[in-house]
Parts: structure tokens; sequence; C-alpha cells
């Protein structure tokens, strides 16, 4: 069996489409894991500046001891965040921004929140 020469020239062309589709795979998958571990932080942003607003509004209203930002800063820490302000309100809420100690790729996650009594 004699191999033409043009059959030459295409041989060896299914391998670099395979890598090159191996590779777009690859980027695929690592942007989306970048994409799901944003979204994680985002979340554990949000959760630690939400606990810190609720106790450092505990605190103001004197249901708990301490300075409500010196609690809310307690809080936020004990879930690897800083708090970042804490601002009293009117009506004897509590507002607070955190953001998370560990930093990704895509920069730090920040979180935002307010609490206070119920109406």
């Amino acid at each position: 069996m004699s191999v033409r020469s043009g059959d030459q020239r295409e041989r060896g062309s299914g391998t670099v489409l395979a890598a090159g589709l191996g590779l777009v795979v690859i980027m695929a998958l690592a942007l989306m894991l970048l994409l799901a571990q944003s979204a994680v932080m985002a979340s554990r942003a949000a959760a630690a500046a939400d606990l810190a607003a609720l106790a450092g509004a505990d605190a103001l209203r004197g249901l708990t001891s301490g300075d409500p930002c010196m609690v809310a800063a307690d809080v936020a820490a004990r879930h690897s965040a800083v708090l970042v302000t804490c601002t009293e309100g009117p009506g004897q809420t509590l507002e607070v921004r955190t953001e998370l100690a560990v930093r990704t790729v895509l920069g730090s996650a920040s979180g935002h929140a307010r609490a206070g009594p119920p109406p």
C-alpha cells in the first residue's frame, strides 16, 4: 500500500486538534473554578457581615455587654474577616462592612449588612 503525497501533509492534524480542544476544556474548567471560588468567598463575606451586624446590634441595644463596634469586629474576626466600617444609625441600628482576610486571584470579597431591633 502506497501513501500519496497529499495524505502526508495532513498526518498528525488530529493530534493537534485534540490538543487544542483539550486546552480549551482545561481553560474553561479553570475559569469555572475561579468563578465558583469567588461565589463562595462572597457568601462567606456576606455571612460574616450579617453575623457581625447582629452581634453589634445586640450590644447596641444592651442585650449583650461591650462596645457594639468592638463586638462586631470580634465576630467578624472569628469568621476570617476584617471589619472595614461600623456605623451606628437611627433607631438603634448598626451598619457594618466586612472584607475577608484571604485574597484570591480575582481580589478580595466584601460584605455589607445592617441590623437592629425588630420593627
